[in-house]
């Protein structure tokens, strides 16, 4: 029995399921390899980027899935200090829009 024959016998909505966990399967594959080749190794999980490529293409769907869900690490983010306290940045708003209160205080 050929493998096309077998398909063939299969209803129409299997088929179709079959279709999409096929498209789902794809998807998946290029979003994770995307992902890994854009990656720096630094932020790889195991930190090879091989293991991963290997784990994506054996382990089918779940591979994808698991890198995507456990193989990347954060990316650092740099804290950007603000150049003045909340209070200077209010009372410097405030003068902005209704003009410095040392002018126009009369004191």
């Amino acid at each position: 029995m050929n493998g096309l024959e077998g398909l063939s016998q299969l209803p129409t909505a299997a088929l179709i399921g079959l279709g999409a966990l096929i498209v789902v399967q794809l998807v998946l594959d290029v979003i994770a390899f995307v992902d890994l080749y854009k990656r720096p190794v630094e932020q790889v999980a195991l930190g090879n980027k091989w293991i991963w490529v290997a784990i994506i293409v054996l382990v089918n769907t779940i591979g994808a899935i698991l890198y995507l869900a456990i193989g990347r690490k954060a990316a650092a983010v740099a804290e950007v200090p603000s150049a003045a306290p909340v209070g200077a940045r209010t009372e410097n708003a405030a003068d902005l829009l209704y003009g410095d209160a040392k002018e126009t205080d009369g004191r």
